[in-house]
Formats: C-alpha cells, sequence, structure tokens
C-alpha cells in the first residue's frame, strides 16, 4: 500500500512510515499536486481536509478522510482499512524523515554519529538507507509502545 500524506499529517506520517507504510509527504504541496501525485504513483490520498477529500473522489482518487484528532484512533482506523498490523517491524520499517527502508547496523559501525551516552546503554541500530538517520529503542520507545497499544485497544472495541 503507497499513501500520499498532506500537510496536516506529519505526526501521522511518521508513525506509519514506523510501521512499514510507503508514505510521501511534503507541507509544500498543494491540493492539485497532492492529487496528480496521487494519480500518478496510485497512492491513496490522506487528508483532513474535507474539501480536498472530496475533489480527490471526483477525479478518481483513492481518498480516506481523517476524522480522529488522536493518533491511536487514526493509526486504528488505517489499520483496519488497509489491513496491516500495529506493531513496529524494524525489518520493514521505513525512515521517519525521508521514507527510505531502514537497515539494522552494527555498533561499532555508527559509534561516531550516536551520543557517548547512547553507544553505553543500547546494542541495536538501524540506519536510514537514504538520509543516513540511526535509530535505537531509547527511552522513548515506551510512549511509541504505549500508543500502539492503545491503537491495538482501538482497533479491538470501536
Amino acid at each position: 500500500m503507497k499513501f500520499i500524506a498532506d500537510g496536516m499529517l506529519g505526526k501521522l506520517t511518521r508513525w506509519l512510515r514506523m510501521l512499514g507504510q510507503d508514505v510521501e509527504y511534503s507541507r509544500s504541496l498543494n491540493d492539485e499536486q497532492l492529487i496528480k501525485t496521487a494519480k500518478a504513483e496510485n497512492r491513496v490520498l490522506l487528508t483532513r481536509d474535507l474539501k480536498l477529500y472530496q475533489l480527490a473522489r471526483k477525479q478518481g482518487v483513492d481518498a480516506t478522510l481523517i476524522k480522529s484528532a488522536k493518533e491511536a484512533e487514526k493509526l486504528a482506523s488505517l489499520a483496519k482499512q488497509f489491513n496491516f498490523k500495529l506493531e513496529i517491524d524494524v525489518t520493514i520499517s521505513r525512515c521517519p524523515k525521508c521514507n527510505t527502508s531502514i537497515k539494522s547496523v552494527s555498533k561499532n559501525s555508527i559509534l561516531v554519529k550516536i551520543p557517548e551516552a547512547t553507544s553505553t546503554y543500547y546494542d541495536e541500530f538501524w540506519e536510514c538507507l537514504g538520509c543516513e538517520q540511526i535509530y535505537w529503542r531509547g527511552s522513548h520507545w515506551k510512549r511509541i509502545e504505549k500508543t500502539l497499544k492503545a491503537a491495538r485497544q482501538a482497533l479491538k472495541n470501536p
């Protein structure tokens, strides 16, 4: 599944990418450009803008109107609609920043790119094949898991 998200969905875009979804995103694209890109690349348009949603549908673009304000509910709704898991699998995760695949890397190969304290406490790392951002399961991981747990719960109890 491939998506394109409007400028109001940057946070959701990052979540979807971590979950392995291919999501194009740019805050600078206008409605016409979003629709054109969705058509050209066969992407589902994700938007919070009712007018954009209606315009896209009129032009034959597969579009989804995001209604919820809560991240967990947004994720649950999309997971149900597009049948993807609400679990992070780093073998399919994409870079939250640039949408490129990430790969597992050895600690030694990225020591100069991470804080010294990080190398002391963590052993498992991933690097973006595009922007070269380094990722690890740091202190933020508990918040990520909490949101995904809430999303899975919302999926069970709509």
